[in-house]
Order: C-alpha cells, then structure tokens, then sequence
C-alpha cells in the first residue's frame, strides 16, 4: 500500500511539473468514463476524482467544511507542529506562496496536521502566530484519525500514517496539492524542493487565469 501512494504521488508529481506550456494544466488523480445520450446519441464523458466533502476544526476553533473552499483554488498539505525533518522546510516554503497570494480571495491554503492528538486547536492557532498569519485564507486544520488519513490516501493521494517504527511515530509525504474550483486535482509539488515550489506559484497563476476565463 505504501508503494502504491509513493508511485501515484511521483506520476501526478512528473506530469505537473513537465507541463510548462501555456496550455491548461492537467487533471490528475482517478478518472472513469460515463456515458450519456445527447440527441440519440452514446457520448462517453470523463468523471475525473474530486476532493469529498469534509469537516475540521481550524486554529481558530471554528469549523471548517469543503464548502469554505467553494469557487477558490487552494494549495493541500499534510504536516504536524512537532515534526523535526521535512516539515520546517514545507512551512517555510508554503509561507512564500500564502505571502504572494495574501489578500487574494480566490486563493486558499489547507494544511492537515495528521498529529490528531496533540495538534488540538489551541495548538495550531501558536504554530500559525509564530508564522506571522493574519485571517483564515491559511487554515490549519484538525481532525479525526480516520478523516485524516482517510483523505489523505483517497483524495489527496498523499502517503500519512502511523509508524510506530519512526522516533516520532508518524510518517508523510511533502506534496503541495493543488486543487480547483470544481475540487479536481491540478498538480503535485515536492514542498521541501524550492524550485517546485516556484513552478507551484506559477500553475496557480495559471490556473486563476483559467478559472476567471471559465467564469466568462
């Protein structure tokens, strides 16, 4: 099961970031065909994976649903305030892009802390102050194991579990996701790599771009 997030994440990851054209950005993620008929005709649309519906506290003790992210692209991450290796340098990294995008009410950033039992409110709501963040267009969120991880696995297809081997006893992979308005996924970035995080703050661009053009 492992080896099968760490292959998904790694082919979204490529196709993302190999995709410097100005032409859209890829869906990734699972897909089906379904058909319809249109004038009495078969016609096979493609159904392509979207984010599920989904419930957190943030670091403000307020609830937190799919629907605060409704008409927005946001940038999805996993993480926990305690973690000592790639987490310090994801934040940082993140803080650059909720810095470029501060104000602008089509962008949201969500960060999951996969830590559910000390990364209680409270706590995040200190981690987001020592971050300098203002407002909730960066919401750190806490919630059950099981939504946690679960969404993680199978809308994120990020890797976040409990490993009982590891010193700190949880383990996750340090994809940015980047997410539309219809809750598709539109690419994949390595949050401690600074140059795929450059190529992050580009596709958003483009997809604002994108989106505003869908909107006309």
């Amino acid at each position: 099961m492992k080896k099968l997030f760490y292959f998904a994440t790694a082919l979204i990851a490529f196709q993302s970031c190999s995709d410097t054209s100005n032409t859209k950005l890829p869906i990734l993620g699972n897909r089906e065909p379904v058909e319809r008929i249109v004038d009495g005709k078969t016609v096979i649309d493609t159904v392509y994976q979207t984010i599920s519906a989904f419930s957190y506290l943030n670091q403000d003790s307020l609830p937190v649903t799919d629907q605060d992210f409704d008409g927005k692209i946001y940038v999805a991450d996993f993480f926990f305030t305690s973690c000592n290796t790639i987490c310090p340098i994801m934040q940082r990294n993140l803080l650059d892009v909720y810095k470029k995008f501060k104000g602008n009410p089509k962008v949201k950033l969500l960060s999951h802390s996969i830590d559910v039992k000390y990364d209680l409110p409270s706590r995040l709501k200190t981690y987001a102050s020592k971050l300098g963040l203002e407002g909730n267009q960066w919401e750190f969120v806490h919630g059950s194991r099981d939504s946690i991880f679960n969404i993680a696995a199978k809308n994120y297809l990020v890797s976040a579990f409990e490993d009982s081997s590891d010193p700190q006893g949880l383990v996750h992979q340090g994809w940015f996701i980047l997410i539309d308005t219809k809750k598709q996924l539109r690419g994949a970035y390595d949050g401690t790599k600074a140059e795929q995080v450059k190529q992050l703050m580009e596709d958003m661009e483009k997809l604002l771009i994108e989106e505003a053009d869908e909107e006309k």
